[in-house]
Order: C-alpha cells, then structure tokens, then sequence
C-alpha cells in the first residue's frame, strides 16, 4: 500500500516512522509546506520507502495532488483541516484517518460525510489519537464483549516522569489544544442523560502504582463520539489525569480569562491576545526537552453479561525511549493512526463509509499491533452474581 502523511509535525513524523518498518508499507510520502524539514527526517531515518513532498494544505488543487498519491492518507494536520481533507478524500477516492478534533465541531462536520463516503468506496475514520483514538477503540472493544453496556469512564494523561515547576506538567503536545480541551465545557452522561459539565471540576484522586496518587478532573473533547454510540449508559465520563494541583492552579488562568481565543487588551497602543502572550509566557518553562514524559490511560467499561455485572478495565503506562527520544504520547498516538490507517489498507478493516474508531475498528487486533511496538495494554475483567445499577 501507498500512504500520504500530511503533516511532519512530531505526529506526522512518528507515524511515517512506523509506516516504513510494514512490510505492507511500499511508499510513505510525507507532504508539509516545510519539505527541508522532510528531507531532513528522511536523512535521519534511512528509508527509501519515504518520499518528501512539499504541501501547502492552504492549496486545494495542491492539497488534491498530494493526497491522489496514495491508498491511505494520515491527516497528521492541524484539527482545522480535518474536515478539508476529508472531503477531498472523498472526491478524490482514498481513505482518510486523522487525529480528531471534536473542539469547533470538526470531527461531527467529517461523519456528516458518511453517505458520501460510503457511495464513493472509501472509509473515513476521525479522532485516531489518544484521547479520544485510543480509548475510543478500548471502550467499544469491553462494550462488545458486554449483552448491555451502563458505564464507560476514561482517564487519560501526558505527564512527566519527574514533575517540575508550579504546574508539574510539560508540553506533549499542542498548548493550544490544552487551552482548548481546559476552557471549552465537557460532555458526561448521568442517570442516562446528556449534561454538560465545567472543565477542570470535579478533581478526584486516582492511583498509578509507579506514579502514587494524582489528580483527575473534566476536560473537554474526550468523550467526542462516545456519548452518540452509546447513547443508552447510565454513565460516561472522561477525566484529564495530573498531577495533584495541576487543575487548581491552571483553573485561575482559565477564570481570569486568560486562555479565551477571543479575549484581548491594549497594550502600548498594540492589541494583543491573552492567550497567545500566555502561551509565550508559559512555553519556555513547559518544554519537555530531554526530560521523559509518560502517558497513563484506564478505561472501565461496566455493564451486563450472561445475567451478571461485569467490568472489562484496561490499562497502560508507557514512557518516553530514552533512546530515540520519542515522547510516549508521541509514540502511543502515531502508533494508534498508523496502525489503523494499514487496517484499512491491508483489507482487514473493509466497512465503506465514516467510522468513529469505537464503531470499527478491531480491539483484539488493535492491542495485538500496539504490543509488537512495545506499548502494552493490560485488560482485567471484574464479574458479581447479581446485576445491578453502575
């Protein structure tokens, strides 16, 4: 198969890493407006398999050629794109995954082209990150293996190793995304009905053997299609996981008004956005460097099998390789759309259409992938003689 990367951000970049080493895998062309930067990953890497491309996502008739060239296509864009490039996948005839955006509607502006898709022979699958991605596929995975499903709670978190600074946290990915995912409002169902929540509320304790005790509280965009495909729980939330005093702290920002994308003031004559001289403020003292990050995800699915109440739990710790110096949510979210995206290329993920990952694509298969690349998802299951509310 022929893959196109869009994007050699950090993403776009470890997903064409994991492409060249498929056999499957004939040609990865990795496309960004930056083509020196390509070039010079491709230096880095040693692979033939990779061509650089230079893209300008702006260019419709460019972004058209670019993506022509394949079978499958990574959106490793920024969430603006995602519904762009899934139109043109459409019109052009190959598949698409991307890495989500539920922020801004995009991901429901992407499976608003379900009947598109489906009639043209391609599938469509957004929101194959971590969160959501990652546990989207778990969740629907302990879902079929459940006659009802009540409950889905999902924890998930980038954090360093060994924290520093007010905030004990560093940049795994966009800060603008942080912002995004800690201002907007969060969706959790309860009692079986649809509620909005504030995010960064509701701080609860939640336990890491390596990492003791943090802190896990609401943020934005997790839940992303969950709430549609199971429309009929009890319960599903998702929580953002720190650590203990991250949430206090970054809430007085967000209540000052300081990470509101419209929010500005005059300074010295000049009007300047509170956001981005926030994230100039903040950006020198949050980048990772060489220092190791790690992502923690739990996913509980809870409800009824066999006239009993069980619980499928999974769980994963995974570090940066010190090595390499690939950050763990680098390695566990390029893995995630790589792996997916040769699903569909390799004909084991065959549905035409638009996809959330929870909807299609193969848990077991998934897990299987994800431990040949070194990131182990360990899965538990819990049953009582008696079936209940969860």
């Amino acid at each position: 198969m022929k893959v196109v990367v869009l994007g050699a951000g950090l993403m776009g970049k470890e997903a064409a890493r994991d492409l060249v080493k498929s056999e499957n895998v004939e040609k990865v062309f990795l496309a960004d407006v930056q083509v020196e930067q390509v070039k010079a990953f491709k230096e880095k890497i040693q692979s033939d398999k990779i061509e650089a491309v230079r893209l300008d996502a702006n260019d419709d008739a460019q972004l058209k050629d670019v993506m022509s060239k394949g079978d499958v296509v990574i959106n490793a864009l920024f969430y603006t794109f995602n519904e762009k490039v899934a139109r043109t996948a459409v019109e052009v005839g190959v598949h698409s995954v991307d890495l989500g955006g539920h922020i801004g509607g995009a991901t429901d502006a992407v499976l608003e082209l379900a009947d598109e898709a489906q009639a043209k022979g391609v599938t469509l699958i957004p929101d194959l990150g971590v969160a959501p991605g990652m546990i989207n596929i778990l969740s629907g995975y302990g879902a079929s293996k459940l006659d009802e499903v009540k409950s889905i709670k999902l924890y998930v978190g980038g954090i360093p190793v060994d924290p520093e600074g007010p905030l004990k946290y560093n940049i795994v990915f966009s800060l603008d995304g942080v912002m995004d995912h800690y201002t907007d409002t969060s969706h959790v169902v309860r009692n079986g009905e649809l509620l909005e929540v504030p995010s960064l509320s509701e701080i609860e304790p939640i336990h890491f053997d390596e990492f003791g005790e943090l802190e896990a509280f609401h943020t934005s965009g997790g839940t992303s299609t969950l709430t549609k495909t199971f429309p009929n729980v009890e319960t599903l939330e998702y929580k953002t996981i720190r650590y203990p005093g991250h949430a206090e702290k970054f809430k007085v920002l967000v209540d000052l008004g300081l990470t509101k994308k419209e929010t500005t003031v005059e300074v010295g004559g000049k009007t300047v956005s509170t956001r981005e001289v926030l994230k100039a403020a903040l950006t020198p003292g949050l980048l990772l460097g060489d220092k190791q990050d790690a992502v923690l995800l739990r996913v509980i699915v809870s409800g009824n099998k066999d006239g009993q109440l069980a619980t499928y739990s999974y769980e994963l710790v995974t570090k940066k390789d010190m090595t390499d110096q690939v950050t763990a949510m680098a390695r566990a979210t390029a893995n995630t759309i790589s792996i997916v995206a040769q699903m569909i290329g390799n004909g084991e993920i065959t549905k035409r259409g638009v996809y959330a990952p929870e909807q299609i694509v193969p848990g077991d298969t998934y897990i299987s992938e994800l431990k040949k690349r070194g990131v182990q998802i360990q899965e538990s299951i819990q049953q009582s003689t008696s079936v209940g509310n969860v």
